[in-house]
């Protein structure tokens, strides 16, 4: 993989984003030094490579292009054991951009993610919730009756919830992630 390692991935990462984000996108590549159409460049890459017949699968993929992993440890769900790695990346140093996959298996999960709950932000209105500011994870912390969606692609998800709106009024916003970074919050 010669040319794609962890900044490429963080600008793959960043082309999703651009889609919720095109501002905050366009500032980080810029404070990256890399080229406008870097992000462009580096998902289309990433693209080529997982669709190649050569490329490895599973969390293999990852440990190519992101090195050994932080953490690799397991967890169990009913009578399934799960392999979940963890990777650091400079541009969200206080996440984890992590895999969640069947041993020897496929990725069924891969998303930034809080390891240390001491980072997490706190979550009291809704203005609390910025985009890139907070991940999937947080908002079981922060909110009540947080109800988690599959927002219809695999780089993507949802959450409704319930949060007072510094009024002092309680509305329902729906949360969107991509990659498990939070990009929008709306009225739900």
């Amino acid at each position: 993989m010669v040319g794609f390692g962890p900044a490429e991935f963080q600008l793959m990462l960043l082309r999703r984003m651009a889609d919720y984000q095109p501002v905050m996108v366009e500032d980080t590549v810029r404070e990256l030094g890399a080229p406008r159409d870097a992000v462009r460049l580096a998902s289309r890459r990433w693209q080529a490579m997982i669709r190649s017949r050569t490329f490895p699968g599973g969390s293999r993929r990852y440990r190519l292009v992101l090195g050994a992993p932080r953490a690799a440890f397991e967890r169990q769900v009913g009578d399934l054991t799960l392999e979940v790695n963890r990777w650091a990346l400079p541009l969200w140093p206080d996440l984890r951009f992590e895999t969640v996959s069947v041993p020897d298996g496929p990725v069924l999960q891969e998303w930034l993610v809080r390891p240390d709950p001491a980072t997490r932000p706190r979550l009291d209105t809704v203005a609390d919730v910025r985009p890139w500011t907070c991940v999937v994870g947080d908002f079981g912390h922060g909110f009540d009756a947080a109800r988690h969606l599959d927002d219809g692609a695999p780089s993507r998800w949802a959450v409704t919830f319930t949060a007072p709106d510094g009024d002092g009024h309680d509305g329902r916003y729906l949360a969107r992630f991509v990659w498990g970074l939070l990009q929008q919050v709306t009225a739900a």
